[in-house]
């Protein structure tokens, strides 16, 4: 299966892929601030890199990424890269009340409501500084029957009026990513953290269900919160602290990566896209971030080693 149209550039080079994407949650001040300079510049590495995908949201940052993403891509033809950014989720305050874009909220709730997915998107393309998003996702919608009712009927119709190219959902529970694939109108989901090296729960009925309704599936989450990249520096699975069985399971991969000369994080970016995704998202803050993850998406690993990590996955 390939990616809808929508994850192509409208004017493409056919020597660049469009099998990864720019996650730009950390340039929008996730865990670590990061200065509007540094994050154009993370943003230009992955352009020079081939990176034609950049996946951003409103939550991240408080509109911060977006803004970001906006600048960097200022004076870059509009034609020549892909835009993705999401809706149905609304940053409140201490109290509950809503914050402005911009004003950095307390946490965040689900608002799947036909009405907040226009306001979002309208905002959204204001930060951006474009008339358009070429994918559009619904944020973590946990109320399946809601989200039906509300959020993806107005998706449909941005679909049907031509404002957006293509929409999904992207979510992290299997079961609420299960029943999108089967009942939705979707032509993407988004699953972060189900389909990596040491999380392999997609494959027993997300992918073969994604494939039969002919739903393309993108990769994130591929490093677990940290412990896929430096299981002694960053043990951190889905972001907590992994236990010590899960520990030691990434451990015995990395040893085993070292072994054969590769490292651990560019197996795990290479994961999904050898057992079924359409393409993968990784987050970077800083312009050496990104060539590290596209080097794992080129680079060369041997079968043996696929079996070996297979075998670790499965004790």
């Amino acid at each position: 299966m390939a990616l809808p149209a929508a994850f192509r550039p409208l004017t493409s080079d056919p020597s660049l892929r469009d099998d990864l994407g720019l996650g730009c949650a950390p340039i929008g001040n996730l865990f670590t601030p990061v200065a509007d300079d540094d994050a154009v510049a993370t943003v230009h590495a992955a352009l020079d890199a081939g990176v034609r995908f950049f996946d951003t949201a409103p939550l991240y940052g408080s509109g911060e990424s977006e803004r970001r993403l906006g600048l960097a891509l200022q004076g870059v033809p509009r034609d020549t890269y892909t835009l993705g950014t999401k809706v149905g989720r609304l940053l409140v305050d201490a109290a509950g009340a809503p914050v402005a874009p911009g004003q950095v909220g307390d946490s965040s709730v689900a608002d799947l409501s036909r009405d907040a997915v226009w306001r979002s998107l309208e905002s959204s393309l204001a930060l951006l500084g474009t008339d358009r998003v070429d994918v559009l996702y619904l944020h973590d919608p946990l109320d399946v029957d809601a989200a039906m009712a509300g959020a993806l009927t107005a998706m449909t119709e941005l679909r049907e009026q031509g404002v957006v190219r293509t929409i999904g959902v992207g979510n992290g529970v299997l079961p609420v990513l299960e029943r999108y694939a089967a009942e939705a109108p979707v032509d993407v989901l988004m699953e972060a953290g189900r389909l990596t090296l040491i999380d392999r729960g997609a494959q027993e009925r997300l992918m073969p269900l994604a494939a039969e309704r002919g739903v393309s599936i993108v990769a994130a989450g591929v490093f677990n919160s940290g412990i896929l990249v430096d299981p002694e520096g960053s043990p951190f699975f889905d972001y907590r602290r992994a236990d010590d069985a899960l520990i030691e399971r990434a451990l015995r991969m990395r040893d085993l990566c070292a072994a054969h000369g590769v490292a651990l994080a560019d197996a795990a970016v290479r994961f999904p896209l050898r057992h079924g995704a359409d393409g993968v998202v990784v987050g970077a803050r800083t312009p050496d971030e990104v060539l590290a993850f596209v080097r794992g998406r080129d680079a060369a690993i041997p079968d043996e080693l696929w079996g070996a990590l297979d075998e670790v996955a499965t004790v």
